[in-house]
Parts: structure tokens; sequence; C-alpha cells
């Protein structure tokens, strides 16, 4: 990171703030392989408690979390369907089909949403010989590369409805879970509650160092848990890390609001120098795309200069990310420093 400059890159760039650490430094522990670790058992049963789900299972990163859920309900050969440009299948280095057989369709949505009348047109639960039968749903809330979009409550509800009695399971990438709980008022437990799998992460809005928690029945949990030793993710002293996990679920939910005040804040100082780059009210949580066809590299660079760090998604959008680390006061002047870059590339 460039000294000095609000790093607007990603919400997993934030540094444990001292309550963390402390909280890390006490944090009672024991080898979690063994099963003894009491601080990632306690993190584990709280956020599956939160999300109303029977077990839990701490995993390193959400990419690990999203491929033993997804794992537990699609063989290979079998198919997962998901929304084009979800993170199951743009950014975990193609590991559900390089690990685990399991092939993908996607629908395409505008805004990133469930569109049950297309998945249900896909699906083929038992597609026979020849083809491939869909085994799984894949929906992410938030929804990342769509600009931080949440999901409509019914149209969840009619997503269950419409897998109900097929066989077909339900997973929820839910890395930004929480963001939806803040943006909507609807408890997380009720957003969770549609799916087979839940995924949520603790080291993006809420500003741990590390890990995520996979949530589900007992017995998938327990299937997960043998999974993920396999794939070399068994902790031995992890309490350390759930302490820090522990503390965000329990002091960093309620201030998210402050990061979704802050995005659209700078959605909307952009949208008045540079009407047409960003619509603040599409602005749902922490996520600003900026529309920039064919310039987005050029941007990146010169707010890089000017010292405000962001990514470029693709060739023509910039994507903006709030953090703890973002003060309201960083937000603004963020705003105004992409305004005036934007004001003279137009």
């Amino acid at each position: 990171m460039t000294s000095g400059a609000i790093d607007l890159r990603s919400d997993t760039v934030t540094r444990p703030t001292p309550g963390m650490l402390a909280a890390m430094s006490a944090a009672e522990t024991g080898d979690d392989v063994y099963g003894e670790d009491p601080s990632a058992i306690a993190l584990e049963e709280r956020v599956a408690a939160m999300l109303g789900h029977e077990a839990g299972l701490f995993t390193v990163t959400g990419s690990m979390a999203n491929i033993l859920g997804v794992g537990l309900w699609v063989s290979p050969g079998q198919e997962l369907l998901c929304e084009a440009r979800a993170h199951v299948v743009r950014a975990e280095q193609g590991a559900h089909a390089a690990l685990h057989g399991v092939t993908t369709r996607t629908w395409w949505h505008p805004r990133g949403l469930v569109d049950v009348a297309a998945i249900q047109h896909m699906m083929a639960p038992d597609a026979g010989p020849y083809l491939v039968s869909t085994a799984a749903i894949a929906v992410e809330n938030t929804h990342n590369f769509a600009g931080g979009t949440v999901q409509p409550r019914d149209e969840l509800a009619a997503l269950h409805a419409a897998v109900a009695g097929t066989g077909v399971r339900l997973h929820l990438d839910g890395a930004r879970l929480w963001n939806a709980q803040v943006a909507t008022g609807v408890p997380i437990r009720d957003l969770a509650a549609a799916f087979d799998s839940v995924s949520v992460c603790l080291s993006k809005g809420l500003g741990a160092p590390v890990g995520s928690v996979l949530v589900g029945p007992a017995d998938a949990i327990a299937e997960a848990r043998l999974r993920r030793k396999r794939l070399g993710g068994g902790w031995r002293q992890a309490g350390v890390l759930a302490g820090a996990g522990l503390y965000a679920v329990e002091h960093h939910v309620d201030r998210l609001a402050d990061d979704h005040t802050n995005a659209r804040l700078i959605a909307e100082i952009i949208a008045d120098a540079a009407p047409g780059v960003v619509d603040p009210a599409q602005v749902e949580t922490n996520i600003v795309m900026l529309a920039v066809p064919g310039r987005a590299a050029q941007l990146v660079e010169q707010a890089r200069t000017a010292g405000v760090l962001s990514g470029a998604m693709d060739p023509n959008t910039v994507r903006l990310t709030t953090h703890l680390d973002v003060s309201a006061a960083d937000a603004r002047k963020a705003g105004e420093t992409l305004a005036d870059l934007l004001g003279s590339l137009h």
C-alpha cells in the first residue's frame, strides 16, 4: 500500500483494531485438528447459531468455504448453476472444476440477481445418461462484481420453492451477507434460511485478518471438516485467529452502515462531477462501480498517483470498496479526487 493513500481496492485490506488484537492475544487455544481449540469451536457455534444452521466450520478463506460447500452437494460430472459474474466462477481459480470435477452453467442479470424463471428453464435435476444433471445452485449475497447488490428476499423465497422436491441443493456465497443484513434490516438468519449451506467471510467488512465460516447440517459439516483436512486446511492453534473472528461478529456488524454511507457519499460526489459514470441510487452497500469505457487502467493509475487506490475489474470498470479503515473524511477526499480526475477525462 502506498504510504498515506486511501485504500479502496477491497475491504480485505483492513488491519486488526486494538480491541481485536487484544481479543486475539487473550484467546484460549488448542489443536483444532484434534477438535480441541475452544475459541474455534466457539466461533463455529456462534456463527452457525446466528445463521440458523446446525453446525459451522472455520476455514482459512471464503474460497475454501465455497469449495467445500459446493463440493458437499455436487459430485464429479454434475453441474452447479450460478450468475455469470459470481465469485465461484470468476474468482476461485477454477477450483470447483479442477478439484471436484464440477461443471457450471450460468444465467446473466445486469445487477447480478437471482432470476428464478431463467433458473427453472436451465435446471435439469435428472438429465439422463447423456446430459449433465443439475445438483446445486449458488447465489451470491451481496454480489461483488455486480457492485455489492443485495438479493431480494422474495426472490430467494421463490428460488427455494422452485427447487423444493427436486433434489437440487442451494449454496449461498454470503461473503458479505452481513452487509446485506445491515442494508435491508432483514436478520441474517432469515437471509440464510433458504439455503442448504452458507459461507460467510470474517476478513472483509468485519475486519478480521483471516477466515470464513461454512455452515449447514451437522452431518454435512462433519464431512466438510474431513475434506478441509484433505485440502490442507487443518488448523492447529486456530484460536488466535478465531478470537479475531469472534470479536468481529460481536463488534463490527452494526458499523457496516458507516461503510454504506461512505460508499454513497463517494458515488454522489462523482456523479455530480461526471454524470453517467455511477448512479448513487444503485450503490446499496459498500461497493461503488465506475463505468469508464476503455479507461479503467488509466483512471486507476491516475488515482494511485493522487493518493487513492482502486481496482480495475475489466477495461471498462473501476471498483471502489469502503471499509472500517476508511473514514467519512477519507471517503469525501477520495470522491473529490476521483471527481476531478473524471472531470478531466470527460
